[in-house]
């Protein structure tokens, strides 16, 4: 089984290279330092299971995680890390594993039998609290690039894609809208059935040439149309940011 370590910690990494190595049938095929690292060599060498420290520099292991178990096929992630206060949120995660350092290797060689049983199928299902992404990850070119959700202006969906628009790019990713509503619900508002747009980049509602209510946003000329039925929820949106800006 192909097993790829990530830690911040080359002495750590160092180590688990050897308790790796010293189990029947387990190769190690790669290492990383940090998060967005990881998810390029998982993209890259394709490993069927993670050594995830959980407290990294960048992208911390959580984050991560919750990025790899939004590819259609994800490696089964086995957290490693010398701090127990973060099991439960682990878990939400859907690992499948927590070692506590210092790891030891009969510890760390059933983690792996373990995961080695695991399918897709058997993961449970993350749990609808799980902290947000403050990355969305992107495909483009055959790379994979981040993309700070504090620079998302909106998103919006065309047939199965959704264009991800920040104030110099676009983006497209293969996420659905609603679950993007789910998770960032605190940020982003939906103005329309095909658009969600950042909260805190709303400057204005205005009509277009045609009659149709259109939202203005910060760092975009793109203005996008607004139904009925969301009218209201813009226009108190932009009330509350007066009241507070006046008062």
């Amino acid at each position: 089984m192909k097993v790829l370590i990530v830690d911040d910690e080359a002495l750590a990494r160092e180590r688990l290279v050897r308790l790796v190595e010293a189990i029947p049938d387990m190769r190690v095929v790669g290492e990383a330092a940090e998060g967005r690292q990881a998810l390029l060599q998982v993209e890259r060498l394709q490993p069927e299971v993670l050594l995830l420290d959980i407290r990294m520099p960048g992208m911390d292991g959580l984050e991560a995680a919750r990025h790899l178990a939004a590819l259609s096929q994800p490696p089964a992630v086995i957290f490693t890390t010398a701090y127990s206060d973060h099991a439960l949120e682990a878990f939400e995660t859907s690992a499948v594993g927590y070692l506590l350092k210092p790891i030891r290797a009969e510890k760390l060689a059933v983690a792996l039998v373990n995961a080695q049983r695991i399918t897709r199928a058997q993961l449970p299902e993350v749990d609808d609290q799980e902290p947000r992404r403050s990355q969305i990850c992107i495909r483009r070119r055959g790379n994979l690039e981040l993309v700070p959700v504090k620079d998302i202006r909106f998103f919006r969906a065309d047939h199965k894609y959704v264009t991800v628009r920040t104030g110099e790019d676009d983006y497209l990713i293969e996420e659905s809208l609603k679950s993007l509503e789910e998770e960032f619900a605190m940020d982003f508002l939906r103005i329309h059935r095909n658009a969600l747009v950042a909260r805190r980049f709303i400057r204005g509602v205005e009509k277009d040439a045609e009659g149709r209510a259109v939202v203005l946003l910060a760092g975009v000329g793109e203005r996008l149309e607004i139904s009925r039925r969301h009218l209201a929820a813009v226009k108190m949106l932009l009330t509350g940011a007066a009241r507070d800006d006046s008062g």
